[in-house]
């Protein structure tokens, strides 16, 4: 009898040691979901300050499209208000204000803030180099968003591809360019790495923000200028202030616009909302392509009826500028070890991607025409 009363004890032990251990296992998943809930209770308001004027076509479009598209996906969980460029930090400011954490996200073009981090340009817009979709498929799947976010890491800014432009134009000119002497002495508002070519070319580079541009052409405070392309040059009514209309844009292909986030309000942030983030960056980023593609299409036609003079750059011209820009590009990644990695890297894929457009894009774009 007594050993039955030893054994039952034990067994109760046992059992007690049992629950208590299946307690201690459970907790951390009660204390998760608990943790779960309460990230879900938890609102956001951030501002987003951009480069654009309110509203402007396009960009400005597509930054407020992404605000939209978080309230609604968040279910006003995260509210991103969002100022247009001048209401609380100039336009070409935006990095600076992100990376200090005076807001917590912004909304503008890599290459604007080249001065600060020479490795951006090359995640904006190459002279005679990669178009929307070549540029995509680097960033996201080649490896180029990795190197993004490392050469944004010292700035505590985390990047994404937040629109682009498909190709642009040359720009709007009021003397016409017949030859490679005609750089010689142009002023004119062009940023990036296209504004070094034109700068090697003889040119003086003028930057300015879209709502300077118009005044400064129309008075001869510049003589050229390149924006984006004809759906945002007619908002501006460039046509109004310019003579010549010049194409293609050689200086840019294409431009990749980012939105820009603190580190540490991204890292405030529950998974989910970050999930919420990265999706509409992505399909602000694809939309704001459509939109180009298809209103510049139609802003050519309106100019083209309103007796606007399109013109396309002479061979020679081209061919020069093409040969100036290789220079530029190499001794620009030349002078700073990130951008210099980020340009192997980045120039190693592009020539991948070229060799098969050989037999795709370029193929299909000569035999349909």
């Amino acid at each position: 009898m007594k050993r039955r009363d030893i054994l039952a004890a034990a067994g109760a032990g046992l059992a007690a040691a049992t629950l208590v251990g299946c307690k201690d296992e459970q907790q951390p998943t009660a204390t998760g979901a608990g943790q779960d809930e309460a990230s879900k209770a938890q609102t956001f308001s951030w501002k987003m300050v951009t480069s654009w004027p309110k509203n402007f076509p396009g960009v400005g479009v597509g930054a407020e499209r992404f605000a939209r598209l978080v309230n609604e996906m968040s279910a006003g969980r995260l509210q991103v208000k969002v100022y247009a460029a001048g209401e609380l930090v100039p336009a070409l400011e935006v990095f600076d204000a992100v990376s200090r954490g005076t807001v917590e996200m912004g909304h503008g073009a890599p290459y604007y803030w080249k001065g600060k981090v020479p490795a951006a340009q090359f995640f904006c817009a190459l002279p005679f180099g990669p178009n929307a979709q070549e540029m995509n498929a680097w960033l996201h799947y080649g490896g180029g968003m990795q190197l993004w976010e490392e050469a944004y890491q010292p700035y505590n800014v985390v990047p994404f591809a937040c629109g682009a432009t498909g190709v642009q134009t040359a720009g709007w000119f009021n003397k016409e360019i017949n030859s490679v002497d005609d750089f010689r002495g142009l002023k004119m508002r062009t940023p990036g790495l296209g504004g070094e070519v034109l700068t090697k070319m003889g040119g003086t580079v003028v930057n300015l923000p879209a709502g300077e541009i118009f005044t400064a052409l129309q008075t001869g405070a510049i003589d050229a200028t390149e924006w984006i392309g004809p759906y945002n040059d007619l908002a501006l009514g460039l046509h109004k202030a310019a003579k010549y209309y010049y194409i293609p844009g050689w200086q840019e292909p294409n431009v990749t616009f980012e939105l820009i986030v603190h580190r540490k309000a991204w890292d405030s942030l529950p998974d989910d909302l970050k999930a919420i983030v990265r999706s509409a960056a992505r399909d602000v980023n694809g939309d704001m392509l459509d939109d180009y593609s298809a209103r510049n299409m139609e802003a050519m036609e309106k100019l083209r009826s309103e007796g606007v003079e399109v013109r396309r750059l002479p061979d020679e011209v081209l061919a020069r500028l093409r040969e100036v820009a290789a220079e530029v590009v190499e001794a620009s990644a030349a002078a700073d070890a990130m951008a210099s990695k980020v340009w192997e890297h980045q120039k190693a894929y592009l020539a991948r991607l070229r060799a098969y457009a050989e037999d795709s894009e370029k193929l299909i774009y000569n035999i349909r025409n």
